[in-house]
């Protein structure tokens, strides 16, 4: 099915969405004939930058409008002469090719380029190691000729439905007040990941970037993993190691702009400030000091495009969460925009350009692997984000549900816990365009930002300091613990696909993230996940755990992602009940502060449940009110004989899963 047959109305765009779609096509077709296939043209990497050719080393850099290029390093004592200066060939490719002792595993080295009007240092493009120096904190190429990785993850396969998200910044996992490892990570977060459940973990701050409190999305070096984590053959293992546990592993790309920076990055590269980007002001983002992707020259397609394959092809990533996809598809960046009509996506605002690159790079990545997962981080519900380019979308797996957790801060910010609307609830977390999958979630690294607050500390505050032991007793402790769970049951429980959690936020991690920077005396405190809070059994962080573990367990157990029909069952805002059935599951909720209810009727027809999970539970935190250990029967309802309900008794702030049991005939009973 196409765009309009999925979505009958946007008809009166059929005309802007027929040229979307010729543009796509177009360029595709010049791309097939020039290049004889897209694969083809996604090839830069292998071209471009410093390779081995058995002789010796080739490096190449397109630069057109430098006059003069050298490759200087140790070797050259950090100045340009003519021994390693690069000749000049055709559309501003430049190359050099140098004796085998020249270069060496582990030596440093850039470029000097020189043009009309000034010179500079820089990295090259394609570089795909840069380090650090620790004095100077100057960055520099490293030549990387380390031994071919033994890779023993030929049969593996990533989730073809219902990813499980476990989003982690490979920095700030460990608890020691430091930079953590991509070592650390596999020894110690690998196995958290597994037993939590979840079978994709979503890397976070890989591509180079100069900042580290840019949480990695301020890229210098596109083709470079952060060396302030590891080696490349680091990062390989660990995605290595995460396969051999069923665990798939994506990348949080950023290719929705660039850093400004000049001599690490791409900003001034060769003298002009339009290489890679748009030219004036549309080159400039104004609200991320960033530089902007000129996705309509072939150049920066094919260095886009070549990125995407080198991650999957180099290091295996089972696909990519694109960062700041808004930003790409609106000539404003979406910026101070609400997207409230369907004429807001086609008002003339939209970057076609990037509209055909976010089309030709999801082509490009599910011709290349087929099971590869792709993630939109788009807010403004752009029509045809996970619809295949062929059928005039953006050929996106799934895109994320940005609204939720925006949803959630409004409501624990602005109501009161008697004010919270279930309807208008059920309602939120239930919208999505039909065609779309998309993945839902409470939290994610956005909503732990200083500035920002995680659900449970915006529940919880400062009591979270004084209040978390288990034999300590806290109202206050008491409601943040059970709307948390709650919080995250019904939504993973109305996700349509698929749900992320960022690391820590399972267990309620306390506090803010805040990197390393000056007005915090550079200290990583804020900058870690303290795992042993959740470790320790005298502290209340388990039972969010616990819970958390069991709610995906019992989502995975019944796949129910995958059940795309959602019943209602029963809304009722004074009681503050609300109950859904999806699948073999009965979800109900009582978010009243206070009442609880006794033989309480909800609809669900002839049947009868098991409760699953039940929030109240003590090994939840809970006050085990539910009996867990019956089954219960629907009976007659006391108005209307030819309507079931069940009868139950629901605490105040509780969440029960019910299994409805398979019926059995007379004669097996």
């Amino acid at each position: 099915m196409n765009l309009l047959e999925h979505d009958p109305w946007l008809k009166p765009f059929a005309q802007q969405i027929d040229a979307r779609r010729n543009k796509f096509r177009t360029t595709l077709d010049n791309i097939t004939s020039a290049h004889g296939s897209l694969e083809q043209f996604a090839n830069n990497h292998h071209f471009f930058g410093l390779h081995s050719n058995g002789q010796g080393w080739i490096f190449r850099e397109w630069a057109p409008n430098a006059h003069e290029l050298y490759i200087v390093g140790v070797f050259s004592g950090w100045k340009p002469i003519e021994q390693y200066r690069l000749q000049q060939r055709a559309n501003g490719v430049w190359v050099i090719q140098l004796p085998a002792n020249t270069l060496k595993h582990g030596d440093l080295y850039k470029l000097w380029m020189v043009w009309t009007d000034g010179a500079g240092m820089r990295i090259p493009a394609y570089a795909t190691r840069t380090v650090q120096d620790d004095d100077t904190k100057i960055f520099s190429a490293q030549v990387w000729d380390a031994e071919p990785f033994m890779w023993n993850d030929g049969e593996f396969k990533a989730p073809a439905a219902m990813p499980l998200i476990y989003e982690a910044h490979v920095g700030m996992a460990q608890e020691e007040e430091k930079v953590g490892s991509f070592n650390e990570f596999t020894e110690r977060i690998l196995p958290r990941v597994k037993q939590a459940g979840y079978n994709v973990l979503q890397l976070m701050a890989i591509q180079e970037h100069p900042y580290y409190g840019s949480f990695g999305y301020h890229v210098s070096n596109f083709f470079a993993v952060s060396s302030r984590f590891g080696t490349p053959e680091e990062l390989k293992h660990l995605i290595n190691e995460a396969h051999s546990l069923g665990i798939a592993v994506i990348m949080d790309i950023v290719h929705s702009h660039s850093v400004k920076n000049e001599e690490e990055g791409l900003g001034h590269f060769d003298g002009t400030y339009d290489l890679y980007f748009y030219s004036g002001e549309r080159g400039f983002h104004p609200a991320w000091d960033s530089r902007c992707f000129d996705y309509g020259k072939n150049e920066a397609l094919a260095f886009l495009l070549s990125n995407c394959r080198y991650w999957i092809e180099e290091f295996h990533f089972d696909g990519f969460r694109f960062d700041g996809v808004t930003s790409m598809l609106y000539l404003d960046h979406g910026l101070e925009r609400a997207f409230t009509s369907y004429s807001d996506y086609f008002s003339g605002n939209e970057d076609e350009n990037a509209i055909t690159y976010l089309a030709l790079a999801n082509k490009l990545i599910h011709d290349i692997k087929p099971d590869a997962i792709t993630i939109a981080e788009d807010m403004s519900g752009f029509p045809g984000t996970a619809i295949p380019p062929e059928d005039d979308g953006l050929g996106f797996d799934y895109r994320l549900s940005m609204g939720v957790p925006d949803l959630w801060i409004k409501i624990i910010k602005e109501k009161t816990d008697e004010e919270w609307s279930v309807g208008h609830l059920f309602y939120e977390l239930c919208q999505r365009r039909p065609e779309e999958k998309i993945v839902a979630y409470a939290e994610s690294h956005d909503q732990a930002l200083v500035g920002d607050k995680t659900i449970m500390f915006r529940l919880a505050d400062k009591a979270m300091y004084d209040s978390m032991a288990k034999d300590c007793s806290s109202l206050v402790i008491d409601r943040a613990i059970a709307l948390h769970k709650m919080i995250r049951l019904i939504t993973i429980t109305t996700a349509y696909s698929g749900y992320l959690n960022f690391m820590g936020n399972e267990f309620g991690h306390p506090e803010w993230i805040d990197f390393p920077r000056d007005g915090n005396g550079w200290s990583h405190k804020y900058a870690r996940r303290q795992w042993s809070l959740q470790d320790s059994d005298s502290l209340k962080f388990e039972w969010a755990g616990n819970f958390d573990r069991r709610m995906i367990e019992c989502v995975k157990a019944h796949r129910l992602l995958m059940h795309p029909h959602i019943q209602l069952r029963h809304a009722n805002e004074k009681n503050q009940v609300l109950a859904f059935e999806r699948g073999e599951l009965l979800m109900i909720f009582n978010f009243s502060p206070a009442n609880s209810y006794t033989d309480y009727e909800i609809a669900v027809g002839t049947g009868k449940f098991k409760v699953i999970l039940d929030s109240d539970s003590t090994e939840f935190g809970g006050f085990n009110r539910v009996d867990a250990s019956m089954l219960y029967f629907s009976q007659p309802s006391s108005h209307n004989r030819n309507s079931h309900h069940l009868k139950l008794y629901i605490p105040s702030r509780t969440a029960i899963v019910m299994e409805r049991q398979a019926s059995r005939s007379v004669y097996e009973l």
